[in-house]
């Protein structure tokens, strides 16, 4: 069961998000209806899978601390978690501005892909408020809860291998970012396997992988508008 997790989780869902990017990025925009129906069939899909992972993990003898739904630490992990929660959130601000500051860069997939995917008003976010809680808590579980212990254990309990391993198997599963997005994705990833083996839990990666969806989720829409506003009256002087 667990070669079988590790080979769907490595090969399908990259190949399946791969997809289904691609069938967006060639409809020329999306509609409300488009996106709350994608923000459904994603927190659907991600609930099914962290249960099943979570079912047979138990049945397999996978105690709940080996999987970091503990909190063995709360000090440490209580202060970790506001760190790494503020260090996130100041990163994701920092990204956008020089994103937003760069008019050439506005072309790129990843922000084309966010004016078409996140929520442009407030039916809108309240439901992109369940969709990234989903995606925090399931995918903190299935990459560093599961797959971190499973590889720890395929390992002979090499904390390293499962670090990283945890860490490229997140990686792989934003494939449809590109280059640049699987390499930032990675070390964000590497990051969080870090802090969930030193404090034990998946709490602290959790809040900031929480914290950092709902951040570009809510603040990029709006900037990236504004930049391209901005950037389209100086291309046409420039051709004039």
């Amino acid at each position: 069961m667990r070669k079988i997790s590790l080979i769907f989780l490595g090969a399908a869902v990259p190949w399946l998000g791969r997809q289904r990017i691609r069938q967006l990025m060639q409809a020329p925009q999306t509609t409300k209806m488009d996106r709350l129906a994608l923000y459904a069939s994603t927190m659907a899909f991600q609930w099914i899978a962290a249960l099943v992972t979570f079912w047979r993990t138990t049945a397999h003898g996978i105690r709940t601390a080996q999987l970091g739904l503990i909190i063995p630490k709360p000090a440490l992990t209580a202060v970790v978690s506001l760190l790494l929660a503020a260090a996130i959130f100041a990163n994701q601000i920092f990204s956008l501005r020089r994103l937003t500051s760069k008019p050439s860069e506005i072309q790129g997939i990843l922000p084309q892909l966010a004016l078409k995917l996140f929520p442009q008003d407030d039916v809108e976010r309240l439901v992109f408020l369940g969709l990234v809680a989903t995606v925090a808590i399931c995918e903190e579980f299935i990459y560093r809860g599961f797959v971190q212990r499973v590889l720890e254990d395929c390992f002979r309990a090499h904390v390293v291998a499962g670090i990283l391993g945890s860490a490229a198997f997140f990686a792989l599963a934003h494939f449809y970012q590109g280059s640049r997005g699987l390499a930032s994705t990675f070390f964000v990833g590497l990051l969080f396997s870090i802090v969930r083996f030193w404090t034990g839990s998946l709490l602290a990666p959790f809040i900031a992988h929480f914290v950092a969806d709902l951040t570009v989720g809510f603040f990029a829409p709006s900037r990236l508008r504004a930049a391209l506003a901005t950037s389209e009256p100086r291309a046409t002087q420039q051709l004039m």
